[in-house]
């Protein structure tokens, strides 16, 4: 049975249903080389913003443009595919600006805190990669719509969240309330099952794909964890401030 759909944009069948032949192929090498590279991208504009930062300079517009930019960026994507090895570390600097921003903040207010988010990112990552490999977790369709009903309600509500505060109406999600954790908890739980469904769909599309849809699942993949490393972050300061 073929998969058709993930949480993620960056792998559906609008990306993958091609009729170019191309001698080369997908693989996870290829993946791992570009994503690496990304993260790499990332991680160097953090810092520097960062840097920025504590030398007592205003990030705030770094880091609004940079989510702005990423938004715009992966919408492109959507649509011109071909523009994806171009895109994508564009995409990985806007992203960079965007987390050296919330970064900078949460090592201002919460020294090294940071540095533990990154930790229990990657630890969550390889526990779902390993549980995925291992096949203790297997992605059938009913698991799949779970994600994916869950994942969007997700981004709704931030989406919505987001354009309140545009007329001065401040939601619970930012709050340190027992219901913003609960949210952050729900949000970060399913960014990391988003992560079986990206690793699913490379499964089945490696040595099959023609070799520039690397740069897509690349894209993929940072996406969901971007999105993980936030969440994560977010939520260790909430409960920073409560405890």
């Amino acid at each position: 049975m073929r998969l058709n759909q993930t949480s993620n944009p960056a792998f559906s069948n609008y990306f993958w249903d091609d009729n170019t032949t191309s001698s080369k192929k997908m693989t996870v090498t290829g993946i791992l080389i570009k994503s690496f590279f990304c993260i790499a991208i990332v991680a160097g504009i953090t810092v520097v913003i960062w840097y920025y930062y504590s030398n007592g300079n205003n990030i705030k517009w770094f880091t609004t443009g940079g989510m702005i930019a990423a938004i715009i960026i992966s919408l492109i994507i959507s649509v011109r595919k071909q523009w994806a090895k171009f895109l994508v570390p564009l995409y990985a600097i806007a992203k960079g600006f965007f987390l050296g921003g919330i970064t900078s903040y949460a090592q201002a207010q919460f020294p090294n805190l940071p540095f533990q988010a990154i930790g229990v990112t990657i630890i969550t990552f390889v526990v779902v990669l390993m549980l995925y490999q291992t096949r203790i977790i297997i992605v059938t369709k009913k698991l799949r719509s779970v994600i994916i009903t869950a994942c969007t309600t997700i981004f709704v509500t931030y989406l919505i969240s987001w354009i309140l505060s545009f007329f001065g109406i401040k939601s619970f999600l930012w709050g340190t309330s027992w219901l913003a954790i609960g949210f952050n908890v729900v949000a970060a739980v399913f960014a990391s099952l988003a992560l079986l469904l990206d690793f699913d769909y490379i499964e089945r599309h490696k040595n099959k794909a023609p070799k520039e849809k690397e740069w897509l699942a690349t894209w993929g993949l940072l996406v969901t964890l971007i999105w993980l490393y936030a969440e994560i972050l977010r939520l260790m300061r909430k409960l920073a401030i409560r405890f």
